[in-house]
């Protein structure tokens, strides 16, 4: 039992009673077109505000006592139906104690509200369990922002205070054994449920404490989903299970928020169950659903600054754990000349993305990224290198409708002097726009013949190849 000691000292409203703190918001008339008085604000919406105005006021009288009353530390490894069990029966005595009066489902939010603060991520935890929600954004105490349908909207949610944010944070970090403080200001990290976090305070995050929390959605997005969505065209949807079937190498490139997890994640789906993969990501966030799977993550410095495993590290190590397949979560540095060399030397259907807005910036990039290991090799040698890795580049964007659209699958093909060839498969062409304001637009084929095609051939997909192009 985490019941502690109930003889404290209370804290009281003092001579104000709930009634008198939480006034009835008064509705103001307004004549209507017809020359009737309307309600500017209907009676059940000022209601429903008089009703979290009680409970907000209650949940800071009560929480208080509650600390006083119970071991934190023994509540917080509690089964949360236990907990509530324990909190519902405090909650009433201190409710009674303190003269306040709520309804039996004010006294049920109360308590969901004080088992987030205890058990949960606090007031963000309506926003992770809102399937509509696919990112939340923290700006400091009393800003947080969310994206429903590929669009920005202000939630309502709040924090106390900036040590609000920071205590959520910190038990955000310390669930994946990491930490974010002064010395540390910035880190990555996730969720239970595979969502990605990152986070920044001050004194880089003039405002207050910064949480940006992609989520994980709870329902596995396969690439046929994504046809079912328009994200990209049957055609397209066959070309890359073959793609995927055949090994090929293959580069997903988009913008931040593009969706280029959720399409590494459908076409990993695409690995056969009896090879070893092997994942490589800041803050593991791939959800593989092969039996074989390792997943390695980096890990940063300590507080004496050392430490520091790198993606550059864990690619060379993965080299000598007998992988089929390495997968690289993000692509962002020195580890692109290792991964380019894995997929050189016989680890063909390697995945990874890469932010770039268009297949051919993703090829710069990643020539960029090779340079930045520090290896001096000829511009010519490092082109040759992508041109023999890489087998396909996938271009996902997010389009200012919130739809993501595959804009391009690319064919990597060769060399021709010092310069990678590539030749598209398929193009997103935009037409316009219909009333709602959703993009118009078709999946064209360019009805070329893949390079790979003998490729195709050699795993007895050659002919659905043809019919996937033909369309």
């Amino acid at each position: 039992m985490p019941l502690g000691e109930t003889g404290q000292q209370r804290i009281k409203f003092g001579s104000r009673t709930h009634s008198e703190g939480l006034r009835k918001p008064q509705r103001r008339m307004e004549p209507s077109s017809d020359g009737q008085e309307t309600e500017d604000v209907s009676e059940q919406e000022a209601l429903s505000q008089a009703s979290r105005d009680s409970v907000d006021l209650a949940k800071s009288v009560v929480q208080p006592e509650i600390l006083k009353r119970i071991d934190a530390g023994k509540a917080a490894k509690m089964p949360r139906n236990e907990l509530a069990d324990q909190l519902s029966e405090i909650v009433s005595e201190i409710l009674m104690e303190e003269g306040q009066q709520l309804n039996l489902l004010e006294q049920r939010d109360l308590i969901t509200m004080l088992l987030n603060d205890m058990l949960g991520l606090g007031p963000l935890e309506p926003l992770l369990a809102d399937e509509a929600v696919t990112d939340i954004m923290v700006n400091g105490p009393k800003q947080v922002y969310v994206e429903r349908g590929g669009k920005l909207e202000v939630s309502g949610v709040t924090f106390r205070d900036n040590a609000h944010v920071m205590n959520i944070a910190n038990r955000i970090v310390s669930r994946i054994g990491r930490r974010v403080d002064e010395s540390s200001p910035l880190c990555d990290a996730r969720l239970e449920d595979g969502s990605r976090v990152n986070i920044i305070i001050p004194p880089l995050a003039i405002d207050g404490p910064s949480i940006s929390i992609r989520k994980f959605p709870k329902m596995r997005i396969t690439l046929d989903r994504m046809v079912e969505t328009q994200n990209m065209s049957d055609a397209m949807c066959q070309v890359l299970k073959i793609a995927g079937r055949a090994r090929l190498n293959i580069l997903i490139s988009g913008g931040t928020g593009s969706g280029k997890t959720t399409l590494l994640n459908a076409m990993s789906q695409m690995v056969d169950h009896g090879e070893r993969v092997v994942t490589i990501e800041d803050a593991a966030e791939l959800q593989l659903q092969q039996p074989h799977v390792v997943r390695l993550e980096t890990r940063p410095p300590n507080l004496e600054g050392e430490g520091t495993i790198s993606q550059t590290e864990l690619v060379k190590n993965a080299l000598r754990m007998r992988p089929d397949r390495i997968i690289l979560g993000e692509i962002r540095g020195s580890e692109a000349l290792d991964m380019l060399q894995a997929m050189n030397t016989g680890h063909d259907g390697s995945l990874g993305t890469l932010h770039a807005n268009r297949p051919r910036e993703a090829l710069t990039r990643m020539e960029n990224m090779v340079a930045m290991s520090g290896v001096k090799l000829p511009n010519e040698a490092v082109r040759a290198q992508i041109s023999n890795a890489l087998d396909l580049i996938v271009q996902i964007s997010r389009m200012r409708d919130g739809v993501r659209r595959i804009t391009h699958i690319t064919e990597v093909v060769g060399m021709e002097g010092e310069i990678i060839t590539t030749q598209d498969l398929f193009k997103y062409e935009f037409d316009g726009e219909d009333a709602n304001g959703k993009l118009l637009g078709r999946y064209v084929s360019t009805g070329l013949r893949p390079s790979f095609m003998d490729r195709a051939e050699y795993f007895g997909l050659g002919r659905a190849l043809m019919e996937a192009m033909a369309v």
